[in-house]
């Protein structure tokens, strides 16, 4: 009876074995969904500034930012030219506006925008090629003074302008 036991424990044991074995499922908390056995390169090229109105330090911050995001959630390796896959464009937008307005009649708090222009090309699979416009926003008490806050605004929207870019280049959801 207990030779049974045993060999019926180990029979389970090894069945379990094969579907795990079988069954592999690949989870990636970065959100990015990319087969590495096709895709290996990238190629960011710098985005320059086409807005009117600019802040020198803008742009690179942004493609800093750009190329660290992919650096640090994917494998990719990144290539000067003839990338696997290719994200190139240009700020086109760069402006602040009045987002509110205070009891007195004055403006209370000053939204500042950035828009960037990108163009994604995968050369290894082309139907997810695409050209689309990503934007962010950040406000300020319009107490603050612009000099006093834009570098830290400006990093906040280019963290957000590169998380959309990386989601819709790499995580396809």
């Amino acid at each position: 009876m207990r030779k049974c036991h045993t060999i019926a424990l180990a029979l389970c044991c090894t069945l379990l074995l094969v579907v795990v074995a079988a069954c592999s499922v690949s989870y990636k908390f970065n959100g990015a969904s990319i087969d590495y056995t096709k895709t290996k390169t990238i190629q960011i090229n710098d985005f320059p500034i086409r807005a009117t109105y600019v802040w020198g330090p803008m742009q690179a911050m942004f493609n800093n930012r750009l190329k660290d995001v992919y650096a640090s959630q994917t494998r990719l390796t990144q290539v000067k030219r003839n990338g696997d896959l290719k994200v190139e464009g240009e700020i086109t937008q760069y402006q602040q506006r009045n987002k509110s307005v205070s009891a007195d009649g004055y403006s209370a708090q000053t939204e500042l925008s950035m828009t960037v222009n990108v163009r994604f090309t995968n050369n290894v699979k082309h139907d997810e090629d695409f050209e689309r416009t990503f934007t962010a926003t950040a406000s300020y008490e319009t107490t603050q003074s612009l000099a006093s806050v834009q570098e830290e605004l400006v990093t906040q929207m280019c963290k957000d302008i590169c998380d959309q870019i990386f989601n819709a280049t790499v995580a396809n959801w």
